[in-house]
């Protein structure tokens, strides 16, 4: 489950973004009231599906009217409020087990723009799909007031005690000319940094064999000089020192401090052996 949002508000993950793996999302926009979130998530924590308990949480807002509200339950129930004095155009267009709603929108087919864009998105990851449907939204006309942030919020399936557990993306553009296609940059990114903290863990269990694989897996998703260096070590770790060795030199022509970082994991026993 998940929660994606673009606005021109600095920031806007921070107040409109709420999720909890096995349990819920949450999106309150509009004049943004925080609690709904984590309260929200609270209440369909306790198996209360999620129009109960968005109803109960508007009825306890004396100013719901300005509120705009979206939530989605673990079994893939979906409830939705506009408020009667939100900006116009505001409102929403739910489908199977999803919600796009937007208020103070240049017209009032954004919202069934960025439905269609969802609901034919079928074969991407949901994070894929949430940012291919705010790409969508803005192509249509967007945020009246323009771009500024953007941010995306993905948990898991699986229910756990730890309201910090099971997020699994967690990515936010606070200010920026594009912040989708920022945004959009960063998730790809992050689909490298995932490949390399498998690496990592690889490595600690001592498969250098294995970290290597990944850190080559993270590079080719996205080059980065970092993922080469840890690389190269596993390589070297894995006594492929001559692999190992051709990595380590184009690393540090590229960039020298990578030389000092060697040396210092070498120190505490981290890579076996120097590069020549």
């Amino acid at each position: 489950m998940g929660v994606a949002v673009q606005s021109h508000h600095f920031s806007v993950g921070a107040m409109v973004a709420w999720a909890r793996a096995g349990v819920g999302a949450v999106a309150t926009q509009s004049m943004v009231e925080m609690s709904y979130g984590p309260l929200g998530l609270e209440l369909m924590s306790f198996k209360i599906p999620a129009d109960q308990a968005l109803k109960g949480l508007l009825a306890a807002d004396r100013a719901a009217q300005w509120r705009q509200v979206a939530m989605i339950d673990a079994r893939g129930n979906v409830s939705v409020h506009t408020g009667s004095k939100c900006t116009p155009f505001a409102g929403s267009a739910s489908g199977e087990q999803f919600s796009c709603q937007g208020n103070l929108l240049v017209r009032r087919d954004i919202v069934e723009e960025m439905r269609t864009t969802f609901s034919k998105s079928v074969g991407l990851t949901l994070a894929e799909r949430l940012v291919k449907s705010l790409l969508s939204g803005e192509e249509a006309g967007g945020d009246l007031r323009g771009k500024q942030s953007a941010a995306i919020l993905v948990v898991g399936g699986e229910y756990s005690t730890n309201p910090y557990s099971g997020r699994l993306i967690d990515l936010r553009v606070e200010d920026h000319p594009d912040p989708i296609v920022e945004l959009e940059r960063l998730l790809h990114q992050k689909r490298a940094v995932d490949r390399s903290h498998k690496g990592m863990a690889a490595a600690t269990s001592g498969d250098y064999e294995v970290a290597s694989k990944e850190y080559k897996k993270a590079n080719e998703i996205y080059p980065l000089a970092e993922f080469r260096f840890w690389r190269a070590v596993y390589l070297s770790n894995a006594g492929k020192h001559s692999e190992a060795n051709k990595i380590f030199k184009s690393v540090f022509e590229e960039d020298k401090r990578w030389v000092l970082v060697a040396q210092r994991l070498h120190k505490v026993g981290r890579l076996a052996k120097l590069p020549p």
